[in-house]
């Protein structure tokens, strides 16, 4: 299998989902499997989503929740983005995804995915210190699309995530530094939207769970997202998804610049290759906080 490329990943929480884009009729075939039927998904879910290759994503932003750490104000887009994926194989659908919930939420949630054909492959915070506290939900399904996704939706339901589409925004909100000079210094290429500028970097090996192959628009890209935090500062958090190998060379550069190390965890369960995923959260200019992510992502294997 040929290197993967690196790609651009969408927010976890971006506005351009919100808008509601997402490909009309029915289908986008993966490899020879029956293609997903997306407009069922979307009806299942109550709002559209978004195909990045052949996969199908959608977002709920926690636009209910107001959290903060060290006195910065969390966007949504920053951290605070539900989404499921959902792509082609042999049993119907694969889909897995990521739930920001607040502690009273969990386990409800998990019953629920139980109960809808998911199994929970984490649970584990990635911020430290934020007021509220938030944890995050990992799933996985196997079947057919729209049920997995009727299921999704009950899970949803016992929380107070925003289930309807929103409006699309009149204009989007500037984000207060210069994100060209941000690509520029950590060698990524990304988007802006709800103020949040996001960056991603794929992994360059295939990565498979439970024998599904993932591609990096299921979460298996490493990812930054950066927003304005008053003062000429900027705030920074996101993953980067790690061999075992590349974890301390990561941490050290990362504690290095003054950047924290905030989880190191596992996603996935029955993965291949084993990853790790490493959050962190950086304040300060929009150089140092460049540097530090820069030399981070240049001791990844994506780098070599």
């Amino acid at each position: 299998m040929t290197t993967r490329p690196f790609v651009l990943a969408l927010a976890v929480a971006s506005f351009a989902a919100l808008a509601g884009a997402h490909t009309p009729q029915q289908t986008r075939p993966s490899s020879s499997f029956p293609a997903l039927n997306v407009d069922a998904i979307a009806k299942a879910l109550g709002r559209p989503g978004q195909m990045t290759g052949d996969v199908y994503k959608v977002s709920f932003p926690r636009t209910d929740l107001d959290v903060s750490v060290g006195g910065v104000r969390v966007r949504p887009g920053l951290a605070l983005g539900s989404w499921a994926a959902f792509r082609a194989g042999a049993n119907g659908a694969a889909a897995d995804g990521d739930l920001v919930l607040t502690e009273g939420e969990v386990n409800p949630v998990i019953s629920a995915l139980q109960q809808g054909g998911f199994e929970i492959t984490a649970l584990h915070n990635h911020l430290l210190h934020e007021v509220p506290r938030v944890m995050y939900v990992h799933f996985w399904g196997r079947g057919d699309g729209a049920t997995l996704a009727r299921g999704l939706r009950n899970a949803l339901s016992r929380t107070k995530t925003p289930l309807a589409a929103a409006a699309t925004p009149a204009t989007q909100p500037a984000p207060g530094f210069d994100a060209a000079k941000i690509q520029r210094a950590i060698g990524l290429k990304g988007t802006v939207n709800g103020g949040v500028l996001s960056l991603s970097r794929a992994r360059p090996e295939p990565v498979a769970m439970m024998g599904v192959e993932l591609p990096p628009s299921m979460g298996m890209a490493t990812s930054i997202n950066i927003q304005d935090a008053g003062g000429g500062t900027i705030a920074a958090t996101g993953d980067f998804v790690l061999t075992g190998d590349e974890v301390n060379l990561v941490a050290a550069a990362l504690r290095t610049h003054g950047i924290d190390v905030t989880a190191l965890h596992n996603h996935m369960i029955h993965g291949s290759p084993e990853l790790y995923f490493m959050h962190f959260w950086a304040h300060d200019t929009p150089d140092r906080v460049a540097a530090g992510l820069k030399a981070a992502l240049d001791r990844t294997a994506g780098a070599r």
